[in-house]
């Protein structure tokens, strides 16, 4: 048993930090380490055990996971056209069909590794392998750590509710993604009313070079044409980008209400990352997520990803210095 000590160890962490702070990429990283340690107990204990059965099962995790990588491929080139054809050619609409590639380049990079066996083709392996391995550990671990993160309820009663915006269609209507947050925002505000005193609600988003009107003024309309009281909507309408949606909203609340707590709505596949810059921001109160369509969800969740990276560039730069430096010592040794 204890080879599964280091795994043990690392959940225990990962559960008190989460009771500390949620909103820390951190915890998906510990989480990650705390799985991949338990996989590498549980395989090596199959391997020792000597046994046809352990063995086999070794033989057909590894299976699994080269069968694993095909169908992630094939079904990322089949959503990649699929935004396409729905959303419009756009370069966000593509990260579908450019992680694909990047999966079947790795692929092609090892294979011709193994059978070419020259120091140099050995160096790009290695390299090659490293970045791979770095990037879908911290992928995985990234859309693990937000499915729970999502799941995660909201206890405390909160002063405002924030409502991030989104593009308007046609400069003036609001998008069904843009909906499906206000449609959620009406029911957290629902439910904490039922708490306590109803929260103010603040919607979130300024006026775009191609919109009509500022998109605070669209949720805002889009919330009472529905029932909601427009004296219970703030609207901030000068932001631009997720950072400035908090921001500005921030020094709304604080103005009004110096120890409020608030609760932020987005949609499902950027609920972390918002949680994540509301911590930098210094905001308190957690984030809570909307449906979004599935077939919309795989090239988000990527794009959101590689917000993370680069929010975290210092450190990623970092580590993958280091691997291509691995790359080229498995040359130079040969």
């Amino acid at each position: 048993m204890l080879l599964y000590a280091p795994a043990a160890l690392l959940f225990l962490v990962f559960c008190v930090r989460v009771q500390r702070e949620r909103r820390k990429f951190s915890n998906a990283v510990i989480l990650g380490l705390a799985a991949l340690c338990g996989l590498a107990a549980w395989m090596t204990q199959l391997v020792r055990s000597g046994s046809a059965s352990g063995q086999a099962i070794a033989w057909a995790l590894l299976a699994v996971g080269a069968l694993g990588i095909l169908v992630l491929t094939s079904f990322l080139i089949l959503n990649g056209l699929q935004m396409l054809r729905k959303e419009g050619r756009s370069p966000s609409n593509l990260l579908s069909l450019m992680a694909a590639l990047a999966v079947l380049t790795v692929v092609a990079l090892l294979i011709t590794a193994v059978a070419e066996r020259t120091p140099v083709w050995i160096g790009v392996g290695v390299a090659a392998a490293g970045l791979a391995g770095y990037l879908s550990f911290l992928f995985l671990s990234f859309v693990c750590y937000a499915f729970l993160y999502g799941r995660l309820r909201v206890r405390r009663r909160a002063d405002y509710v924030v409502v991030l915006g989104s593009g308007l269609i046609g400069g003036s209507t609001v998008s069904p993604l843009l909906a499906s947050r206000l449609r959620r925002a009406h029911s957290v505000h629902a439910r904490l009313a039922k708490r306590g005193g109803p929260p103010v609600l603040i919607a979130s988003g300024g006026q775009g070079p191609d919109e009509d009107l500022p998109e605070a003024d669209a949720m805002a309309d889009f919330l009472i044409g529905r029932g909601f009281p427009a004296d219970l909507i703030e609207r901030e309408d000068r932001s631009t980008t997720t950072e400035e949606n908090l921001r500005f909203s921030k020094a709304i609340m604080e103005k009004t209400h110096p120890e409020y707590r608030c609760v932020i709505v987005t949609n499902n596949y950027h609920a972390f990352r918002a949680a994540l810059t509301a911590r930098r921001a210094g905001i308190r109160g957690q984030v809570v997520g909307s449906p979004t369509a599935p077939y919309f969800w795989p090239t988000a969740t990527i794009r959101e990803f590689a917000a993370v990276l680069v929010a975290y560039k210092r450190t990623n730069v970092g580590v993958c210095s280091l691997l291509v430096l691995g790359g080229v010592l498995a040359w130079w040794t040969r």
